[in-house]
């Protein structure tokens, strides 16, 4: 197919005023600029239309603009927009009441709202420290939790996200995460390599580094995000529960980027059968309005009034856009996840079969990672070759964005069907096809 002539005179324009007054810290991936969405479709200021495989880094949960969450939205400013946390209003506490209700934990659950999913992460770390009285922390290489200054600390995909900001918060002691495809630590072949990590963390970490008394908790994504897509083998999460059971040190997920029904449950630990103690939510909780949550046991909730705060969290419109959005997931979108995920991933990998470049295709639901390789025995990341697919798929009608060194995310709004998830890929095998015949790919021997 022939590509779009993006950016167009409109978008040009508009780019060129946001350099003049918008910060140059702001990652963009290629020159789009939405004037609308509906669904799983968007259109650019110049009326190209594109798909979207990114929905806005897995935040447009129910698609862009569902009908029904904006009628929620509308019906609640037409009430009253915002009243702080110091007083209350009956939308957050339904809120809390289903966060309860679907939390991945037996006990009880009592909910902290925040704006995002940093600043649930930030409320983490307070209430780990809080509860168990230790100054210490385990973090994952790879991993992605933010970049207010507690949650960087923990941070550990890319370093240009540390560069010029030490020192970070202190006590963070970071380890591999169990990637099957790129292990980091050496293991027994045929045992869990997830297995393998939790042993060096106990025998290693813990046996010379740091008293597992000091740790307050270790904090970790079920499947990593912004570090490549990665799902840990199905020993990982078993292993760690038992050692933060026999150290009694708090479990923290991370599910910012994979939960609210992207991995076909409503939280990516669930895959994993283990409940953690913390959840850190955001991105997909309420459809696009700015919201997340630090959702944990009631039993470890004894922080006093007036330790932690917010103006904005649980604001009354975010609260009700995230019951909108929680009952469409619950009603539709989580399933759909589920079989077109699944759908997905079949084509990706008989896709992968006709391609040199793709290296590993993985995933869960609509979480789902391609990784681009110069060579798929050596597997060295293919990242400018990964750069040039994105944007060959833009100048055809297809938003994609990037994670880890050289992969490709496929995260679009739970809502797609099957027949967009067919013209989407038509586009990114084109791309994909024209970038290797770019750089003269051969299939290794």
């Amino acid at each position: 197919m022939q590509p779009m002539n993006v950016p167009g005179p409109n978008a040009k324009d508009i780019i060129e005023c946001d350099s003049a007054v918008i910060s140059s810290s702001y990652p963009r991936a290629y020159p789009f600029v939405m004037a609308c969405g509906q669904g799983s479709e968007v259109w650019d200021v110049d009326n190209n239309r594109f798909l979207d495989f990114a929905a806005g880094i897995a935040v447009v949960a129910t698609g862009h603009s569902h009908p029904k969450v904006v009628r929620a939205i509308n019906d609640q400013a037409e009430k009253f927009i915002h009243i702080s946390c110091d007083f209350y209003h009956a939308p957050w506490v339904e809120l809390g009441e289903k966060l309860n209700e679907i939390a991945p934990f037996k006990e009880d659950a009592v909910t902290f709202m925040t704006n995002s999913g940093t600043e649930s992460v930030e409320a983490a770390i307070k209430l780990a420290r809080h509860v168990r009285g230790g100054s210490q922390f385990v973090g994952f290489l790879g991993g992605f939790h933010g970049r207010t200054l507690g949650s960087l600390s923990f941070t550990a995909s890319k370093p240009h996200y540390h560069r010029g900001f030490y020192p970070l918060m202190n006590g963070v002691v970071h380890v591999p995460f169990p990637d099957p495809y790129r292990p980091l630590l050496k293991f027994d072949i045929g045992k869990d390599y997830g297995e393998a990590v939790v042993h060096y963390i106990n025998k290693e970490i813990f046996g010379k580094l740091l008293p597992p008394d000091d740790v307050s908790a270790i904090l970790v994504e079920p499947i990593l995000g912004e570090g490549g897509y990665i799902v840990p083998t199905p020993g990982f999460f078993p292993a760690l529960r038992e050692l933060c059971d026999t150290y009694g040190i708090l479990l923290m997920v991370d599910e910012v980027q994979s939960g609210m029904g992207r991995t076909g449950k409503w939280w990516a630990i669930e895959h994993f059968g283990v409940e953690p103690d913390i959840i850190c939510a955001g991105k997909g909780i309420a459809s696009g309005v700015p919201l997340g949550a630090m959702v944990a046991r009631k039993s470890l909730m004894t922080w006093p009034t007036g330790s932690h705060g917010t103006t904005y969290g649980g604001n009354p419109i975010a609260s009700v856009a995230s019951l909108t959005t929680i009952d469409l997931i619950e009603t539709d979108y989580m399933e759909n996840a589920r079989e077109v995920g699944k759908y997905t991933l079949e084509a990706l990998t008989e896709m992968q079969s006709r391609h040199p470049s793709i290296g590993d295709v993985r995933g869960i639901g609509l979480m789902i990672g391609v990784e681009f390789v110069k060579n798929k025995e050596t597997k060295e990341p293919a990242k400018d070759l990964h750069n040039r697919i994105s944007y060959l798929a833009f100048e055809r009608g297809l938003l994609t964005l990037g994670c880890g060194d050289s992969v490709i995310r496929i995260a679009p709004p739970l809502s797609i069907s099957k027949r967009e998830i067919d013209e989407g890929l038509e586009i990114f095998e084109e791309a994909i096809t024209i970038a290797e015949s770019e750089a003269y790919l051969v299939i290794s021997t």
